[in-house]
């Protein structure tokens, strides 16, 4: 039992979902298609309750027990301390349904299945009950209007006896459940699609639960649940101040550097060097005994770090002392609620002070068709409310042109705007950085030209003798022409 007198479901996300777990001695409907994960489910429900020291029953009317059984073992789960009561039928069953002839089978059946599920519920007492699938009930029931008196009733007298029940539902357009719903005090629903598995909840008496509709993975030890993040479940109280890049003229063009807990976009076309002045920051941070996290959905960790090495920043050694985690993300691996997570258990668990995310082009990929933009904003929020200066690497196609800052509308998500262009002069390639927008403090409204050498990132002085550069058409000045 948790704190608010609730049971917990055995699955820490899914308690997360349900603002603590399940009020007891109530039904709660949990609805999916076939191999949607609510037999699993049932057995997390039930198995925390062995663990609680609970009396719990399993009441199979589909499989029978020993393939439940033997399901359960496959995916980690211990059945001892779990009573069956097994109304599956069995390879009679055939055979007797010549004894039907006079009377139909529902009024057959029924009476039995009813004095057997009484006196188990008479003998064990239980506080936890799982009945898989109730649907069955509507096939020893002679109409429909029989079916819902009898499953409202039976699960009145299962609340009344003092067990909290979950219950499954099988259900399709031409056998609908609406009816089930109308009874429970519950409903959870359950869907798999081709990108993954969803759980959201759409009705619970006497209790708020999280909205939404929530990432599921079932594992070989079980089902994870994936809550989606919100920002304002977190506030906590950090020092404002400025963050120093390490290179004096990047801190000039910042008038001192970013500050903490914001969050600062980095955006350019590819090789321009977005990444390197992200790890600029994670280096000094490192400095200061700062753990940073870098999480890499395009460039390997070895390519990254091997990078790093030449241009003179330590990433091995920062590693070494665990002042960098770099994090390589399949993009196609995770949900954004599992990524989300991912992010939230370093940032908890490690007191990570920079998470740098790279690039946000990787990160859409996982969204699989999402709006990233709500996706990165409860994350960013998250972050940032906790402490946590996020950098996102923005990459734009466009290497000439028109100023584009990001392509996929996150800009305002920005307190700090830092862009990178090319510029062709003499016919040489250079690259430079501005400030485009800094939310709490002036800057600089110049642009420098940035190197990356083998000795690291080298900010040059403003340059005053070049115009064009935002517009993608960089010339020098008259004077300068004439020299």
């Amino acid at each position: 039992m948790s704190k608010n007198g609730k049971l917990s479901s055995g699955i820490p996300g899914f308690d997360e979902i349900l603002m603590g777990g399940f009020v007891p001695q109530r039904s709660y409907l949990l609805r999916g298609l076939p191999g949607t994960g609510k037999t699993a489910l049932g057995m997390h429900f039930l198995t925390e309750g062995v663990r609680n020291n609970e009396k719990v029953l399993f009441i199979n009317m589909g499989e029978p027990t020993a393939q439940v059984k033997t399901n359960a073992q496959k995916m980690g789960f211990d059945t001892t301390g779990i009573d069956f009561l097994d109304l599956s039928p069995d390879e009679d069953f055939f055979a007797n349904m010549e004894a039907y002839d006079i009377f139909s089978p529902a009024e057959v059946e029924r009476e039995s299945t009813t004095s057997q599920i009484i006196e188990k519920i008479e003998s064990i007492k239980p506080n936890r009950v799982f009945l898989d699938p109730i649907t069955q009930f509507r096939y020893l029931s002679t109409d429909e209007f029989q079916f819902r008196k009898q499953a409202l009733s039976f699960l009145r007298f299962l609340t009344d006896k003092g067990a909290t029940v979950l219950f499954t539902s099988e259900f399709s357009d031409h056998d609908p459940d609406d009816d089930l719903q109308f009874m429970c005090d519950g409903i959870i629903n359950l869907e798999f699609f081709s990108e993954g598995r969803s759980i959201s909840i759409s009705k619970y008496r006497g209790s708020g639960f999280r909205f939404g509709v929530h990432s599921m993975r079932i594992t070989p030890n079980g089902v994870k649940i994936y809550p989606r993040l919100r920002p304002k479940v977190v506030e906590k109280e950090f020092t404002q101040e400025t963050i120093s890049s390490g290179v004096p003229e990047m801190d000039e063009l910042l008038h001192g550097g970013i500050e903490r807990g914001t969050t600062t976009i980095i955006s350019g076309p590819s090789g321009v060097g977005k990444t390197t002045v992200g790890i600029q920051f994670m280096k000094e941070a490192a400095g200061r005994g700062e753990r940073s996290v870098v999480y890499t959905f395009e460039e390997s960790e070895e390519s990254l770090i091997n990078r790093c090495e030449s241009i003179n920043i330590p990433v091995k050694s920062m590693i070494k002392t665990g002042m960098l985690s770099v994090v390589p993300v399949e993009p196609l691996r995770y949900s954004p609620e599992e990524f989300a997570q991912l992010v939230r258990k370093e940032v908890d668990d490690n007191n990570s002070k920079i998470v740098m995310i790279d690039s946000t082009s990787g990160y859409s990929l996982s969204l699989r068709g999402e709006d990233p933009v709500s996706h990165l904003h409860s994350l960013a929020k998250y972050m940032t409310r906790s402490g946590v200066t996020v950098i996102l690497i923005n990459e734009v196609e466009n290497i000439s042109g028109d100023l584009k800052i990001t392509e996929i509308g996150i800009s305002y998500l920005a307190d700090n705007l830092l862009f990178l262009r090319y510029f062709e002069t003499e016919g040489e390639l250079h690259k430079a950085i501005g400030v485009l927008k800094k939310r709490l403090s002036d800057f600089e409204k110049g642009l420098r030209e940035l190197s990356i050498t083998q000795y690291g990132i080298r900010v040059g002085q403003p340059l005053t003798d070049i115009r064009g550069i935002i517009s993608g058409t960089p010339e020098l000045k008259k004077n300068d022409k004439n020299d």
